[in-house]
């Protein structure tokens, strides 16, 4: 498509990424939104699950079915937040440590290609010009 917009750009590069993603993980019985909840989970402390959600641009209630399956899957169990007796902290399981090195090793192989084939300055633009678009979004300054 010659003409294409920039939101068209944006979509189908994304779908993209998002298809290798799931066709990546489903090597391992495990989906993007797996993947990115496991490398949202802190090791060591855990972690908030309104935390998760927000770092991984998620609305809580398609995050609380991820979770569901996580949980079901054996990847992450919750314990109640010791600092606040409302919450819950998400901590990941042997299993959930090791399929969190899965996706972290397969984020650094995304990243490593891209990098090979963009030079520096190519990706600070893309920086620049995705942050810009964003905070634009988030100001509501379009619409």
């Amino acid at each position: 498509m010659k003409d294409k917009t920039i939101d068209y750009a944006l979509r189908t590069t994304w779908q993209a990424v998002a298809r290798m993603y799931n066709e990546e993980a489903s090597k391992y019985d495990a989906s993007m939104a797996v993947g990115f909840a496991l490398l949202s989970i802190d090791k060591e402390e855990g972690t908030p699950s309104t935390y998760i959600s927000n770092r991984m641009g998620m609305e809580p209630t398609s995050l609380t079915r991820t979770l569901k399956t996580m949980e079901d899957r054996g990847l992450i169990y919750r314990e109640k937040n010791p600092d606040d007796g409302r919450g819950v902290l998400i901590f990941l399981t042997d299993e959930g440590r090791e399929k969190r090195e899965l996706s972290k090793n397969t984020v650094l192989r995304f990243n490593e290609v891209i990098r090979r084939q963009i030079s520096e300055e190519q990706l600070k633009h893309f920086m620049e010009v995705s942050d810009l678009i964003f905070d634009l979004i988030a100001e509501k300054k379009i619409f």
